[in-house]
């Protein structure tokens, strides 16, 4: 992988040592074997058996002590000594779909597929370790936590966090695969990076009756109706427009005859926002204006509404940090200003203990024609050059915190 060596930033002496350097030269093509191996065997959040007893296999052959943590999947250990701790962070569940690319490292379970990048996570964070193992006095400790189920709702991070990962933790980082951004470029950004994201459903109930003697009768699907395109609607008037707070309904289903109308229906959708203070008083906003829209038709409205993540919200000492450790381990212009997502990332919840900050890795190939493919596609892949780069982002930015 081509690096620029150099930095306008200041940063500890040993990041310049060459140690790294010989490490991801004689294991670049073991990280590229690790993550195809866990890109054909995926497995769903808290199912992740194997991919746990991979972890430990690889962190114990390499001198250090892996602990399964408490919910039974994932793994954290510690690497060094001494009372300082930085956290990495990756996620190790896969999504439930179906892998359609044609590539030798396919997922071998149907209708199970690799295809938010978790896999390219988990192998960096495993190469961090690895590395860190045979390096020189770090100046404290580097916690590596492969979390489990984070596509979950609330997340696997909450159970991470009760296994007791986050103990002495001053700053915790973590990467994610950005399919937009070219192999070798990083995406920073201070403040709200990721959304919160909650879960609302709603049931609609009436007599029913023919579509023939509507006024005799609850119309439903005209309820359901009014509900889909007032409650957004409306949401965009009452909700403060700079905490990018939007209502999005992804299932519906009421009736199967065309002239009866049903006795009930049900919508299911997403909610989402980019400010901690809107997601802890979202949930009444919306229950509100589902009943105010329904109230007129007749219709008497169940709404079932689960608070998901909050939204990662970077510390902006803590992008500072991934800033200069950009610049060590990839050159003063690797980084870029990256743009906020509405995606929901259970990282959050490690931010609402200690500080700390996501970064986006670039995982596109430079060389690579047509649109990106993105995130929770069934066809999603990544440039494999982008595994090396990642450990050696996440080596220098621990290194960067210790030094």
């Amino acid at each position: 992988v081509p690096v620029t060596s150099g930095s306008s930033i200041s940063a500890p002496r040993r990041l310049a040592a060459p140690w790294l350097d010989r490490w991801l030269a004689g294991h670049a093509t073991e990280l590229v074997a690790v993550r195809r191996r866990l890109h054909s065997r995926p497995e769903l959040g808290y199912a992740e058996h194997e991919t746990t007893a991979l972890l430990v296999e690889r962190l114990t052959a390499a001198g250090l002590a892996p602990r399964v943590l408490p919910s039974g999947t994932g793994v954290t250990c510690d690497v060094g000594s001494g009372s300082r701790v930085v956290a990495l962070r990756a996620d190790i569940d896969a999504l439930p779909l179906m892998d359609v690319k044609e590539v030798p490292y396919a997922s071998t379970v149907p209708g199970v597929c690799h295809a938010c990048g978790h896999d390219a996570h988990t192998t960096m964070v495993l190469g961090a370790a690895l590395a860190l193992a045979g390096a020189p006095e770090l100046g404290g400790r580097v916690r590596v936590i492969f979390q489990p189920a984070e596509e979950s709702v609330p997340g696997g991070a909450l159970d991470a966090i009760d296994g007791g990962v986050l103990k002495d933790v001053e700053r915790i980082f973590a990467l994610h695969c950005d399919p937009r951004l070219a192999t070798g470029r990083v995406g920073l950004r201070t403040g709200p990076i990721t959304a919160a994201c909650d879960q609302v459903s709603v049931r609609l109930t009436g007599p029913g009756g023919h579509t023939a003697r509507p006024h005799n009768t609850v119309d439903l699907v005209y309820a359901l109706g009014k509900v889909i395109t007032g409650v957004p609607g409306l949401l965009s008037r009452r909700a403060d427009p700079r905490h990018g707070m939007s209502l999005v309904w992804g299932a519906v289903e009421s009736g199967v005859a065309p002239n009866t109308i049903p006795r009930d229906g049900v919508l299911r959708g997403t909610v989402r926002m980019l400010s901690r203070d809107a997601w802890d008083s979202a949930e009444a906003l919306v229950r509100g204006l589902i009943a105010e829209v329904a109230a007129p038709t007749g219709a008497v409205a169940d709404v079932h509404y689960v608070q998901g993540v909050p939204p990662v919200v970077n510390d902006a000492t803590s992008v500072g940090l991934l800033r200069a450790g950009t610049a060590s381990a990839l050159g003063p212009d690797a980084a870029d200003d990256t743009e906020q997502s509405l995606g929901g990332e259970d990282f959050a919840w490690y931010l609402s203990h200690v500080p700390g900050a996501l970064a986006r890795l670039g995982v596109r190939s430079p060389a690579a024609a047509g649109p990106a493919l993105d995130l929770h596609q069934p066809s999603f892949d990544i440039d494999e050059d982008a595994l090396a780069v990642g450990v050696r982002l996440l080596v220098h930015t621990a290194l960067t915190v210790l030094g």
